[in-house]
């Protein structure tokens, strides 16, 4: 969780939602990434896919078989859906994501068209400060935003 966090340090430094994510099997990190949506304006670069690719090239397979996925938030369906095609046999992740995550379809077997998929899943590693970076951050950029300050969804 430590590399996951720190690549969510260089999301943040590039203006990012501070999501970091590392994929590692037998010790070896295969993969990480760190949100990069605003930066290469492309709604799919998630630190979750991001990781989930690099460690693909670098197995030279896009099936990673025995290998986690480590990520400081929850995934979202996305993220999920690529992670579950690639084989991931662990899920570790920090802070929970109650608008977006996708664990919860999993748990209730709404995502059960995966026949024989065991997925092994790791919640709040690291939470406190996985979540921490997360609230610091929305909170310093709604204090630089005049638009959040003025914005009629506030309060409501």
């Amino acid at each position: 969780m430590a590399r996951a966090l720190e690549a969510a340090g260089r999301a943040a430094a590039e203006g990012e939602v501070p999501i970091g994510a590392v994929v590692v099997r037998d010790g070896e990190l295969l993969g990480e990434g760190w949100n990069r949506t605003e930066t290469l304006c492309d709604p799919s670069a998630h630190a979750e896919l991001l990781a989930l690719k690099r460690a693909a090239a670098r197995a030279r397979n896009w099936r990673l078989p025995g290998a986690a996925l480590v990520t400081t938030l929850e995934p979202c369906l996305m993220c999920f859906g690529a992670l579950l095609e690639a084989r991931i046999e662990t899920l570790v992740f920090g802070a929970s994501d109650s608008l977006r995550g996708a664990t919860a379809l999993w748990k209730s077997g709404h995502l059960d068209r995966y026949p024989g998929k065991e997925l092994r899943l790791v919640e709040g590693v690291s939470d406190e400060q996985c979540r921490s970076l997360l609230k610091k951050w929305f909170a310093a950029r709604r204090a630089r935003s005049p638009r959040a300050r003025s914005s009629p969804r506030r309060g409501a």
